[in-house]
C-alpha cells in the first residue's frame, strides 16, 4: 500500500501539462507578449518555421570561404524525423536542403495561401516521413518553446445581466432552461445551479479558430495600440518591417469573435470593459483528437455533419444577448485546425474530393459555414504518388496554388549507408573494410540517378580522361558532389570550372532523380541477403565479395549502369592507395615551410641575387637550381620548362597583387598562412605523397614484414622495416577506422595489385 501511495503521490506532483494551460486575462496576456514577443506573435508559419530552427539548426557548409558556395549544408535531421521515432525517416543531404529552403519561404509568406504536396514514388518513405514530422510538431507546440496563444471569452454575467434581475434570477432561468433540454440530468443540474462556484459568474467561449487575441484589437487601431505597446527595438524594427507579421496588421478575428466584441461592445458601450473579458490560453495541439492537426487518409469517409456547434454554448449565449442572432456559436471541421494543420495521406478515394474542396479555401482564405463565412489559415500537407497526379490534372486552375516537394528515393551515400545501420545495427561497420559499406550505396544509387547528365557534361568536357578515377557516366562523381564534398582527384582546371552556376545546375537535376531504380524497401531486402551471406565468413567484407555478390545478381543487372562496378572498384583501388600513402608519408614539416617560404621570396629577384630572407632569416642563393628543383617538386619531374617559367611567373604575381600588399602587409597575415603558402605546401606535399612507396615496392622483406606483423618473426627484421610497418598500420587505424587485422590486409591488397604502379601518371 505504501508503494501505492507513493507511485500515486509521484502522478499527483508530475508535470501537467493542463495546469500550464489556464486562461489568463488580456492585460497578462500583454505582459507575455512584451517578454516574449517572437513566441507569442507568430502564425502556424512561423511556428512551423522555429520547430526546424529549434531541431535542425543552421547546418554546416563545408566550404564556408568558398566565393562559388551556393549553400548547399548539411542538415542534421535525426531530432526531427528519427529519434525516438517508431519508424525513423532519414532525409538525405538534397532533401534535406529541399525542406528547409521551402520552410524559410513559409516563414516569410512567400508561398502561404498553397497547399504542399510530397511527392514521390512507392517506399521512398512519404507517410513514414509525414507523420514523423506531424508527431514532432505536435510535441513542440505543446511545449514552451513552441506555445502560441488562443482567444477564450470569460462573459461576466454579472455585467450583462445587470438590470435583468442579477445573477441569482438568471442562474435559475437557466436551470429551468436546461432542466427543459435535458429533463434526464433535472436533479444534477438543479444542484449544480444552486452551488456557488467563482466560475458560476462567467460563460467561458472558446474561439473555435484558435485565433490570436491580438487580432481582437480592432484593425484600424491596431498598428497603433502596437506602436504604443513596445519600445523602439530590435522587435519592434521587425514587427513592423519583416513580411513575416504581416498578418497582424491585415487578418481579422473569426466571425464568431467578430460578433462577441460587436454584442458586447454595444451592450457595455466600453472597449475597455470589453478586453476584461478576453482571455488567452496557450494552443493545445492533439492529433488524435483533431485539434490543431487533422490528418486524413484516402478511406476516411466525410463526416455527415459538415456544420459544427454546441447547444448547450449557444442558449448560454442567447441568454446572456437576449437575441439568438446576435452571436451564431457555429464552425466547421476546418476551424479546429485553423493556424494549425490539416494533411492529407495519398490523393486517392475520398481525399481527392477533400483536395479539390480546399481549392476554394486555400484561393480565398475562407470558408462558408451556412450563411457565416469562416476565415481559414492552416498549412496545408498531403502525400502523392505519381500516378495519382491524374486525379487532380482536370483542374487546371488548381495548378498555381500546389506546390510540389520532391522526396524521392535516397540518393546520398551517407544517408543510404545511416539507413542500413539503423536497420541492422550500428556495428556493421566493425564487419566491412572501410568504404566498402559506402561502395554498396553507390551501386545502388547508381540505379536512382540519371544515365546522361547534361549538367556534368556541361563542367567535365572529356570525362574519359578520369576514367581511373570514375565510370563514364560520371555518376560516381556526381554522388560526391551530391553528398557536398568535392573529390581531390579532380584537376585544379576543373575545380575552379566549377561555379556557382554550374553546382545549382548539378543539384538541380536531383529534382528529376530516384524516381526509378531500386526502391528503399529492395535496398534493404538486397542488402541483408548480401550482408547475411559475407558476414558469416568470419573475414571482413571487401570490394572482391562486393563485385562478386553484384555480378552474380542477374535481376539486378539491368539496374546497375554498363561499367559501374567495374569503374567503381577503380575507385576505390585510387582511394585506397592515396590511404596507405598518406599513412606512410612522414615529413619534416620544419624543412617544407622554410623551401615553400625561400620560394615565394626568391621568385621576386633574378638568378645570382644573394638576399636574405625576411620570413626565414636564412641567406638565399637565387640560382636556377633553386627554382627548378622547387618547381620539379610542385608539377613532376616530367615538367616542360615552359610550364616552370609560367607557374614561376603566376607565382610571382599572386605574390606581389596579393599576398605581400594584401595579406602579409594590410592585414598583417603571417607568412606561412598566406593563401598563396597554403596552396603551394598542399602541392608540394602531394607530390611527395606521390613518390613515398617507391622505396617499398621493390623490397620483397617490407611484404612480409605486414604478413608477420602480428606474429613473433616480425621481431627477426631490421629497425627500420619494423619502424616502417608499425608506422603505416597504426596511422591507418587512426586515420582511417581500419582494424588491425584490416591495415593489414589492405597493406597487402596495395602491393599485391600494384596499385601505385597502375595509378602513376603517364
Amino acid at each position: 500500500m505504501d508503494n501505492i501511495k507513493k507511485a500515486m503521490r509521484q502522478i499527483d506532483s508530475g508535470d501537467n501539462a493542463s495546469n500550464h494551460r489556464k486562461p489568463i486575462p488580456f492585460e497578462d496576456f500583454l505582459k507575455e507578449v512584451l517578454a516574449n514577443p517572437t513566441g507569442t506573435i507568430r502564425n502556424v508559419f512561423q511556428v512551423f518555421h522555429d520547430l526546424f530552427k529549434a531541431y535542425i539548426g543552421e547546418g554546416v557548409d563545408e566550404y564556408p570561404n568558398d566565393p562559388e558556395t551556393i549553400q548547399y549544408v548539411s542538415y542534421d535531421c535525426s531530432k526531427l524525423l528519427v529519434e525516438e521515432a517508431d519508424h525513423p525517416f532519414f532525409a538525405d543531404r538534397l532533401f534535406a536542403n529541399r525542406l528547409v529552403n521551402h520552410v524559410e519561404a513559409l516563414r516569410s509568406g512567400a508561398q502561404q495561401n498553397k497547399i504542399y504536396i510530397f511527392d514521390g514514388p512507392h517506399g521512398c518513405g512519404k507517410s513514414t516521413f509525414l507523420n514523423n514530422l506531424l508527431k514532432r510538431f505536435e510535441e513542440y507546440a505543446n511545449t514552451e518553446d513552441g506555445t502560441r496563444y488562443e482567444t477564450v471569452w470569460r462573459l461576466d454575467r454579472r455585467q450583462l445581466t445587470r438590470g435583468e434581475g442579477g445573477n441569482e434570477t438568471a442562474s435559475i432561468l437557466e436551470s429551468l432552461f436546461r432542466m427543459q433540454q435535458n429533463p434526464d440530468q433535472r436533479q444534477f443540474d438543479t444542484i449544480r445551479s444552486m452551488a456557488v462556484h467563482d466560475d458560476g459568474d462567467f460563460v467561458e467561449v472558446p474561439c473555435p479558430c484558435h485565433d490570436n487575441p491580438l487580432l481582437l484589437i480592432p484593425k484600424p487601431q491596431r498598428r497603433q495600440f502596437l506602436d504604443e505597446l513596445f519600445d523602439n527595438n530590435e522587435f519592434k524594427y521587425t514587427l513592423f518591417t519583416d513580411k513575416a507579421f504581416e498578418w497582424i496588421f491585415h487578418d481579422v478575428p473569426c466571425t464568431i469573435c467578430g460578433s462577441l466584441y460587436d454584442a458586447l461592445f454595444s451592450r457595455l458601450k466600453s472597449a475597455a470593459k470589453v478586453f476584461e473579458m478576453i482571455h488567452a490560453v496557450p494552443y493545445t495541439f492533439n492529433r488524435r483528437l483533431g485539434k490543431g492537426i487533422s490528418v486524413f487518409s484516402p478511406g476516411d469517409r466525410p463526416i455527415k455533419q459538415t456544420i459544427l456547434h454546441n447547444e448547450y454554448l449557444q442558449s448560454m449565449i442567447n441568454r446572456l444577448f437576449s437575441d439568438s442572432n446576435q452571436v451564431r456559436y457555429i464552425f466547421s471541421q476546418y476551424a479546429k485546425t485553423n493556424n494549425g494543420i490539416y494533411a492529407l495521406m495519398d490523393i486517392k478515394s475520398h481525399n481527392i474530393d477533400r483536395l479539390i474542396e480546399l481549392h476554394n479555401i486555400i484561393s480565398e482564405g475562407v470558408h462558408k459555414v451556412e450563411d457565416i463565412e469562416e476565415n481559414v489559415s492552416s498549412l496545408f500537407l498531403a502525400l502523392m504518388n505519381p500516378e495519382d497526379k491524374k486525379n487532380i490534372k482536370e483542374f487546371q486552375s488548381f495548378s498555381d496554388r500546389i506546390v510540389y516537394i520532391n522526396i524521392p528515393y535516397v540518393l546520398d551515400l551517407n544517408t543510404e549507408v545511416e539507413i542500413y545501420r539503423n536497420i541492422f545495427g550500428a556495428r556493421i561497420d566493425d564487419n566491412f573494410l572501410p568504404r566498402v559499406l559506402h561502395n554498396f550505396a553507390r551501386v545502388i544509387i547508381s540505379s536512382r540517378l540519371s544515365l546522361r547528365s547534361e549538367a556534368m557534361l556541361d563542367w567535365i568536357k572529356e570525362p574519359a580522361k578520369y576514367s581511373r578515377y570514375c565510370d563514364k557516366n560520371l555518376q560516381l562523381l556526381k554522388m560526391e558532389i551530391y553528398t557536398g564534398h568535392i573529390p581531390e582527384w579532380l584537376s585544379e582546371e576543373e575545380r575552379k570550372a566549377l561555379t556557382a552556376k554550374r553546382r545549382r545546375r548539378i543539384i538541380g537535376e536531383s529534382d528529376n532523380e530516384g524516381r526509378q531504380g531500386i526502391s528503399g524497401r529492395d535496398s534493404i531486402k538486397i542488402f541483408n541477403t548480401f550482408y547475411t551471406t559475407y558476414a558469416k565468413s568470419g573475414e571482413l567484407i571487401d570490394m572482391s565479395m562486393l563485385c562478386k555478390f553484384f555480378n552474380a545478381q542477374k535481376d539486378l543487372k539491368a539496374s546497375i549502369p554498363d561499367g559501374f562496378i567495374d569503374s567503381l572498384l577503380l575507385l576505390y583501388d585510387f582511394s585506397t592507395l592515396q590511404e596507405v600513402k598518406e599513412s606512410l608519408y612522414y615529413y619534416n614539416e620544419e624543412q617544407i615551410e622554410r623551401e615553400i617560404l625561400h620560394y615565394m621570396f626568391a621568385v621576386n629577384f633574378e638568378p645570382g641575387a644573394i638576399e636574405t630572407c625576411k620570413y626565414t632569416g636564412k641567406r638565399v642563393h637565387v640560382s636556377e637550381e633553386l627554382f627548378d628543383g622547387f618547381e620539379r617538386r610542385i608539377l613532376g619531374e616530367k615538367v616542360e620548362n615552359a610550364r616552370r617559367l609560367n607557374f614561376r611567373k603566376d607565382t610571382q604575381k599572386e605574390y606581389t597583387a596579393r599576398t605581400l600588399t594584401q595579406e602579409i602587409l594590410v592585414a598583417g597575415t603571417p607568412p606561412n598562412q598566406t593563401r598563396l603558402f597554403q596552396s603551394l605546401k598542399e602541392r608540394y606535399e602531394y607530390n611527395l605523397k606521390e613518390k613515398v612507396l617507391d622505396p617499398f615496392l621493390e623490397n620483397e622483406n617490407f611484404r612480409r614484414a605486414i604478413k608477420d606483423y602480428t606474429e613473433e618473426d616480425f621481431k627477426t627484421y631490421d629497425k627500420k622495416i619494423r619502424d616502417d610497418v608499425t608506422f603505416v598500420i597504426d596511422n591507418l587505424m587512426k586515420r582511417y577506422r581500419y582494424t588491425e587485422h584490416g591495415a593489414r590486409a589492405i597493406c597487402m591488397y596495395v602491393i599485391d595489385n600494384d596499385l601505385a604502379r597502375k595509378f602513376t601518371k603517364p
